[in-house]
């Protein structure tokens, strides 16, 4: 008999083995799908004209509205994932990207609909990784490989976009709706992995109260929230809430507006498109190792206080030395931006499940953080845009970008400096200690 509960017990935590790993391939497959939809219309935006009759005047109101609807959606993931939980609420989510791409590409005049409803479709699947992060007790390392799939699908979309066209026989529509494939293939992979719900823990000794802290405070897990009560304070009344939105709003500025009009600028730089479409990529593949490492050390106090505020200054002198560099100066140089601008990313990811008390209070914040924060982004690839029509340099556009990551610098000092993001679970915890760990 023992040996039969043995094995029984051995089968089950093989089969819960094998259960994360499906979840964590998922949530990479998940969000390789979340940035291709934007880099490859920046990576063909000087073709957009001739291919889809887009008046160049308008191309700065196209890069600017997959980030509008990212504010404007924001809270349609936690309104799905409360009728159909996290999981499948994202595998609907990426469903409706695959059509939006399909239909932007293919029917006449849609593509600013289309580019819109793909991007709806972005945020409501994007506001749920830190949730389910949080739910399975996942490490900084999933949230690292999180963040590094962004920046894969990012750098795949830019660097694709032309030989794709060229390998089908110069279809540009062909080469932007071919990305509903993958987009498909994500939503049966994290609708078949989540379908057993998420891995609990076992029961914590400690004081509910204070295992909320320690967890938060070392960015590992925090308690699982207490069933069936509704949050009992907003967030909008936290400081530290608002200094991660604002950290995350500002940050996603600038990566939009850079990926938006980096291969423009660099075109005037005498750049050919090619070659611009490949550096674009260059940006999001030096990115790659930031988005991994960042979320782990952030895991670490004396790292987060220093790389917080420090990210932002590094961004600022990066953008200044690509806009007065030479041609051949700027691989290495769009290597060190691609990698200063990704950190703040997976950092503004790793911030939402570190400074929240628990799964809920973690996905509210993501919503708050990333609706309002793209609100915010979407006046990024507008604003540099618009300057240079105006001004018709790119200097004015790069001196506001900088000073926008000056502004990174000091949301990052604030948001790892205040108290713990708590939607009420600490309060619902010390009132019901058994609710941990169910």
């Amino acid at each position: 008999m023992g040996t039969k509960r043995q094995g029984k017990a051995a089968g089950a935590k093989g089969a819960a083995g094998w259960s994360v790993v499906a979840v964590l391939a998922a949530l990479l497959m998940v969000s390789v799908n979340l940035r291709p939809a934007i880099t490859t219309l920046a990576g063909a935006m000087g073709k957009l004209e001739d291919g889809f009759g887009v008046d160049r005047h308008l191309l700065p109101a196209l890069g600017a509205l997959p980030v509008l609807a990212f504010g404007i959606s924001a809270p349609l993931g936690p309104w799905l994932a409360k009728r159909l939980g996290s999981g499948w609420a994202v595998a609907v989510a990426l469903l409706v990207l695959a059509a939006a791409l399909v239909a932007r590409a293919l029917v006449p005049g849609f593509i600013f609909p289309g580019t819109f409803f793909a991007g709806s479709a972005i945020m409501a699947a994007s506001v749920l990784l830190p949730q389910i992060v949080k739910e399975y007790h996942g490490s900084g390392w999933w949230t690292g490989l999180c963040t590094m799939g962004f920046g894969l699908g990012a750098a795949l979309g830019a660097g694709l976009v032309q030989p794709l066209q060229a390998a089908l026989g110069g279809s540009l529509a062909g080469a932007l709706a071919v990305w509903a494939v993958p987009a498909v293939i994500g939503a049966l992979m994290v609708g078949s992995a989540v379908r057993q719900g998420p891995v609990r823990q076992g029961p914590v000794r400690q004081g509910p109260v204070r295992a909320v802290a320690a967890a938060t405070s070392s960015g590992g897990p925090a308690a699982a929230d207490a069933p069936g009560e509704p949050a009992r304070r907003s967030l909008r009344t936290q400081r530290t809430a608002w200094a991660v939105a604002a950290f995350f709003g500002l940050q996603a500025l600038l990566y939009f507006a850079v990926t938006s009009w980096l291969a423009v600028f660099l075109e005037s730089k005498g750049l050919g498109p090619a070659e611009a479409a490949a550096l674009l990529a260059w940006f999001s593949i030096a990115g790659l190792p930031a988005g991994l490492l960042v979320p782990v050390l952030a895991g670490r106090p004396a790292v987060l206080r220093i790389m917080a505020p420090g990210l932002g200054v590094l961004i600022a002198a990066a953008l200044l030395g690509v806009l007065v560099a030479p041609a051949g100066l700027q691989f290495p140089l769009i290597g060190i931006l691609g990698f200063v601008q990704s950190a703040p990313f997976g950092l503004g990811m790793a911030l939402i499940v570190i400074r929240s008390s628990g799964p809920r209070t973690a996905g509210r914040l993501s919503a708050m953080s990333q609706g309002l924060g793209f609100a915010v982004a979407s006046l990024g690839p507008l604003a540099a845009g618009l300057l240079h029509e105006w001004s018709g340099a790119w200097t004015p556009s790069f001196v506001m970008l900088a000073a926008v990551a000056l502004l990174v610098a000091a949301a990052g000092f604030f948001a790892v400096n205040g108290p713990v993001v708590d939607a009420g679970e600490a309060v619902e915890h010390e009132k019901e200690p058994a609710a941990v760990g169910r």
